[in-house]
This record gives C-alpha cells, sequence and structure tokens, in this order.
C-alpha cells in the first residue's frame, strides 16, 4: 500500500520544497507534491514553483522569521541547482 512518504518520495522535488508549495497553496503536504509535480511538467512551470518559494521567503523575513527565511532560501538554491530551466525568462 502507497503512504504519504511514498507519494512524497514519487516527485521530482524535496521534502522542503513540497512545504513551501504547501505552505504557499495553504494545502496539506501530499496535495502540494501533486500540483508540484504537476506544475514541473507545464511550460513556466518551475519558474511558477520558483515564485512560490520566493514569495514564502518573503512572507517569512516580513514576519522577521529569519530562521524558515534561511531554510526557505536553502530550499530555493537547492531547487535552482536542480532545475536551473527556473532561472530562464526570468529576467
Amino acid at each position: 500500500m502507497i503512504n504519504e512518504n511514498d507519494i512524497l518520495d514519487m516527485t521530482c522535488l524535496t521534502r522542503a520544497q513540497i512545504d513551501a508549495i504547501s505552505e504557499h497553496e495553504h494545502i496539506d503536504p501530499v496535495a502540494a507534491a501533486e500540483l508540484g509535480e504537476y506544475m514541473m511538467h507545464l511550460h513556466n512551470g518551475a519558474q511558477k514553483v520558483q515564485q512560490m518559494i520566493c514569495d514564502d521567503i518573503a512572507e517569512a523575513l516580513h514576519a522577521d522569521d529569519l530562521q524558515k527565511a534561511r531554510g526557505l532560501y536553502d530550499a530555493l538554491k537547492q531547487f535552482l541547482a536542480e532545475h536551473p530551466e527556473a532561472l530562464r525568462g526570468n529576467g
């Protein structure tokens, strides 16, 4: 039987990236994993995921939650390293 961890592990995203989508969209992690995986297969989907993470960083900074912002920044760096197509078209 497939469990939540199996679903989260089937995506091309890390847990931190899934958590960022989950927080941004106010949905549970499984739904965020499904949404993130779907988005990564859309034209400009990687840029949209990148923007979600950036939005979460801005929100954390606005709330003076530097620890959270640092964690999200690390997730963003890893995302961009793994998905350089997210940088294309963002200027």
